[in-house]
């Protein structure tokens, strides 16, 4: 019998090292269709219970069993799960008195990351009112766009933003639309103050029935785009999508007793329902800040003994720009939960912060689809649909049966995802044309509909998915395609150069568009033309080469850190029109040159050839 034990387990050991040679990420597979199998039992629950138990109810049960359990640390004060729980009853029966909110109503919020941002939203939940979350970095003509696209009523603001709220407020008033500010008083006549009347609230809990209509598909917020390629659209964010983006924490391995670091803002998917919300469904803590602070970053994850963090876009660079200290390692961080993250700075940042689990999650707010590379490889994602793409149409290849075409492994191709009943696609508020925008056809087989995630992305032979760029942000040039990412990359590699944002530019006489790149200097450095073209010419081919550099003190972002892109393009190179130095890269003195409006002429009347 010991003979047989001892056998069969020198055969499991044989078996094990096989499926791990054979499939290396086999336990990792297993591991994490585990969590998701878990997720999906529980979304099936919600989705079938009366009434409908939502993101709320999680909350008021973890409130209930653990009411004394800091829920919120902020600028050195904790609020617990109870006193939010209070706070925001205070809320919804102040607005309850002053407006006569009823379930569906939609309500504005113009707010800054703190914590009044989370109970006044928990309030509006409570009364069943869905809340359109506005980008607290917006302003005039872009503020008033997408507070029109929501259909709210009332816009609840706060006196760090009183300001941009008066830039609009005669239109609001026009609009018969209600202002009330988080403030005890307020000198403009149409700007109602609050706080007064949500401190003499009672705090009482609120009846469930006053959401008793809320079901998976139910509007629960509304989520305005990053507006990286133009205006922003408003998201609609059902109940359905909130547990599945707020349930990533599970899927990630986290539990109640982790202690997040939120720094991103609160009026997007990230830092609200991902973070914030996925920290109620643990039970979690939440180290909340104002906003994202290099300098700040390790010695707030020492002092609040954080063990997971999120990052966004290039806040991970930011860190790794930061100056080397002798206690960089000494942390208890060990995951970050976030999207964007380049090849470079993945590896940077774990050489130079230690061993920190990196969960790199694709996702758009309205989309229908989210991958996450569970496995920590650099740079990647999991497998899901591409198909072949024509750059200059924007548009996917089509067959001679008018269906689109997969690509092979290794090849960039548009990201698509079927829309199901189980992956809805909700649309935009207010926006049937950019909804149907959004919408394909006929993918793979006639009468079929996909999500169009505007995403171009390549794929392996492991079947890991690698972000390339964004459509409209790629360009064609001389019959090639130029991805702007892998070039701005390349641009960083120079010493002088701090950031670059990529793009191409229309030249008369020409098809397609040309290489142009707007790059930051780091501090103190001037210019180097001579090293930055010898970086541009031994790495990257001639087609993709950025013919002119732009050099700006910061680079245009958007709240979660994505480059802009649509204003540059359309300044195009320009000399007489543009303030900022612009440089050409001289092909035949091999070196990037200050552009001259004589160089700019002759560019434009073909004498010099491009």
């Amino acid at each position: 019998m010991l003979v047989f034990f001892t056998v069969a387990a020198g055969l499991a050991l044989i078996v094990l090292f096989l499926l791990r040679e054979r499939f290396p990420y086999f336990f990792q597979d297993c591991a994490y269709m585990l969590r998701r199998l878990r997720v999906m039992i529980r979304m099936n629950k919600y989705r079938k219970s009366k009434p409908f138990y939502s993101i709320v109810d999680r909350f008021l049960d973890a409130a209930s069993r653990h009411p004394s359990k800091v829920f919120i640390h902020f600028e050195g004060r904790a609020y617990s799960y109870g006193e939010v729980d209070k706070q925001s009853n205070k809320v919804a029966r102040a607005l309850q008195a002053e407006v006569r909110l009823q379930e569906g109503d939609s309500v504005a919020l113009f707010l800054a990351n703190e914590p009044s941002f989370v109970w006044t939203w928990l309030g509006l939940a409570k009364l069943g009112c869905p809340a359109a979350l506005l980008n607290f970095n917006i302003r005039s003509k872009s503020l008033l766009h997408c507070f029109s696209c929501c259909g709210a009523k009332v816009l609840l603001t706060c006196p760090e933003l009183q300001d941009a709220v008066e830039e609009i407020l005669p239109t609001l008033k026009e609009q018969g639309i209600r202002v009330f500010i988080l403030s005890d008083s307020c000198s403009v006549p149409d700007i109602a103050p609050l706080s007064v009347k949500i401190s003499q609230a009672s705090d009482e809990p609120l009846s469930p029935a006053l959401r008793s209509n809320a079901t998976i598909r139910t509007t629960a917020l509304c989520i305005f785009t990053s507006g990286t390629t133009g205006l922003s659209k408003a998201a609609i964010i059902t109940h359905g999508k909130i547990w599945g983006a707020s349930s990533l924490l599970i899927t990630c391995g986290v539990t109640a007793d982790d202690i997040i670091y939120v720094n991103l803002p609160l009026y997007h998917v990230a830092g609200f329902v991902v973070g914030t919300m996925g920290a109620m469904e643990r039970g979690m803590t939440v180290i909340l800040k104002r906003r994202f602070s290099a300098s700040q970053f390790w010695d707030d994850c020492r002092k609040y003994n954080v063990t997971v963090v999120q990052y966004i876009g290039e806040t991970l660079h930011f860190l790794c720009n930061t100056p080397k200290k002798d206690n960089e390692k000494n942390h208890k961080v060990r995951l970050a939960i976030g999207n964007g993250l380049r090849s470079d700075v993945w590896s940077e940042f774990l050489n130079r912060f230690g061993d920190i689990k990196v969960r790199e999650i694709y996702g758009a707010t309205e989309g229908n689809i989210v991958l996450m590379n569970y496995t920590s490889k650099i740079g990647a994602e999991v497998l899901s649909i591409t198909g072949c793409f024509d750059v200059e149409k924007e548009e996917p290849v089509r067959n001679s049966d008018g269906l689109c075409i997969k690509v092979s492994t290794g090849e960039t191709g548009l990201l698509v995802s079927k829309i199901t009943q189980r992956s809805p696609f909700s649309g935009y508020a207010g926006n049937k044309q950019q909804t149907e925008k959004k919408l394909l056809r006929d993918v793979l087989k006639k009468g079929d509909l996909y999500f169009n995630t505007g995403d171009l992305l390549r794929f392996d032979e492991e079947n890991f998915v690698y972000f390339q760029d964004r459509v409209g942000d790629t360009f064609r040039w001389k019959g090639e395609n130029v991805a702007t990412s892998e070039v701005a990359d390349i641009l960083t590699m120079a010493h002088c150069v701090l950031e670059a944002n990529v793009y191409g530019v229309k030249v008369e006489g020409h098809e397609g568009r040309i290489g142009m790149a707007a790059i930051t200097l780091k501090e103190g450095e001037d210019f180097d033309c001579s090293d930055t073209y010898k970086q541009v010419s031994n790495h990257v081919p001639a087609y993709a080469r950025p013919r002119f550099i732009r050099i700006q003190p910061c680079l245009e972002m958007t709240g979660t850190f994505k480059m802009k892109k649509v204003k540059l393009v359309e300044e195009g190179f320009n000399p007489a029109h543009i303030e900022d130095q612009l440089y050409f890269l001289d092909t035949d003195r091999r070196t990037y040159v200050p552009l001259t409006e004589e160089i700019y002429r002759a560019i434009s009347s073909s004498e010099i050839k491009l």
